[in-house]
C-alpha cells in the first residue's frame, strides 16, 4: 500500500490525542477525514480545532458512534481508520468494527488504545475495570478478522511532565509513589500522532502492536524532579509513599481521580512501561521502525513547559 495515497479517517479527532493524530496524518501528506457529531460545532473548544481541521485541508464529515449508517458512509470513502475515542466510548468501538466489516474495503483499523498495555499491567481496580473494554474490543477485531494495528505509548508527556505527575505543578513538594527509582516512558503528544500515523500504513505492523519507548525518554519519577530542579534552579521537597499507602489513596479517591492515581502506581511503582520484552513476532517498537522520526525528549518537553 503505497503511503502517499491512503486516505485515513480519524473518529474521535477533536479530542485530546486526536488532535494530534489528525495533524500528523495531514503534515505525513495523507488525504484526512474526521468524523465528528453534527453537535460538535456548538462546542467552542471543539469549534476552535475544527476550523483548524478544515484550514488544514482535512475532510469534516458528520456522524456518530451510534448511526450504523454514517460509519459505513464515512468509511466507504478512506483505507484506514484510526479510533481516539475517550473512555466513556471505548466499549461502543464494536459498532466501528460492524461498519468496518459491512464496508469491507479498510486495510487497517486502529482502536484507540495508546497509555499502558491493558493486558500486561497489574490487576488494580477502579483501572482495570476502566482498561477491560480495551481488551474486548482487541477480541472483537481479531473474531471479525479485520486487519488492525495497536499503538501502545505508555505515558502521555502532557500528563506527567509540566506538573512532576501532580495534581498542579509543584511549588515547593513533590509526592512521590514508592521510591521514586522505577523506570518509565514518556512521549510526546505529537510523536504519537506521527508514530501511529506511520504505523497505521506500514506492512510490518500489520496485525501487531507498536510500542512506544524512545530511549532519551526513559526517567524515573527523582530523575524527572532532578531534571526539573536543575532546569529551574529550585529544590522540591519529595515526599515518599510506601506502596500501602498509595493503595489506600487509591481506594480512598474519587472517581475519576482514583485512575490517575492507579495509573500512577502502575507506572511508578509496579514499572508497567518497562515491565516486559517486546516480542517481535506480535510487536515492534516505533523508533527502531521510524529512526528518521526526530522525537520530543522529556528534556526538550520539559524546557517548553517551565
Amino acid at each position: 500500500m503505497s503511503s502517499e495515497k491512503s486516505k485515513i479517517l480519524v473518529i474521535g479527532g477533536t479530542g485530546y490525542i486526536g488532535k494530534f493524530i489528525v495533524s500528523a496524518s495531514t503534515k505525513l501528506g495523507h488525504p484526512t477525514f474526521a468524523l465528528v457529531r453534527s453537535t460538535a460545532a456548538s462546542d467552542p473548544a471543539k469549534a476552535a480545532v475544527l476550523e483548524g481541521f478544515t484550514s488544514s485541508g482535512v475532510t469534516i464529515l458528520h456522524g456518530d458512534l451510534n448511526d450504523h449508517g454514517s460509519l459505513v458512509a464515512a468509511i466507504k470513502q478512506v483505507d484506514v481508520v484510526i479510533s481516539t475515542v475517550g473512555g466513556p466510548q471505548l466499549a461502543d468501538q464494536v459498532n466501528i468494527i460492524a461498519a468496518i466489516k459491512e464496508a469491507g474495503n479498510i486495510k487497517r483499523f486502529l482502536p484507540s488504545e495508546f497509555g499502558l498495555d491493558p493486558e500486561r499491567v497489574h490487576k488494580l481496580e477502579p483501572v482495570s475495570s476502566a482498561l477491560a473494554p480495551k481488551i474486548e474490543i482487541r477480541r472483537a477485531i481479531k473474531a471479525a478478522g479485520i486487519p488492525y494495528t495497536l499503538i501502545l505509548n505508555n505515558y502521555f508527556a502532557g500528563y506527567a511532565i509540566p506538573t512532576l505527575a501532580q495534581e498542579a505543578p509543584p511549588k515547593d513538594k513533590v509526592i512521590i509513589f514508592g521510591d521514586g527509582n522505577v523506570k518509565a516512558v514518556f512521549v510526546a503528544e505529537e510523536d504519537v500522532g506521527t508514530y501511529a500515523v506511520k504505523a497505521a500504513v506500514d506492512p510490518r505492523t500489520l496485525n501487531k502492536t507498536v510500542h512506544v519507548r524512545p530511549q532519551a525518554n526513559i526517567y524515573s519519577h527523582n530523575e524527572l524532579i532532578s531534571l526539573w530542579e536543575k532546569k529551574t534552579g529550585k529544590t522540591l521537597e519529595r515526599v515518599y509513599l510506601s506502596e500501602e499507602k498509595v493503595l489506600k489513596t487509591i481506594k480512598e479517591s474519587p472517581f475519576p481521580h482514583s485512575i490517575i492515581v492507579g495509573i500512577n502506581y502502575l507506572v511508578f511503582v509496579k514499572g508497567n512501561c518497562l515491565s516486559f520484552d517486546i516480542d517481535p513476532a506480535t510487536a515492534a517498537e516505533a523508533t527502531e521502525l521510524y529512526p528518521d522520526v526526530k522525537y520530543t525528549t522529556v528534556e526538550e518537553y520539559l524546557s517548553r513547559s517551565i
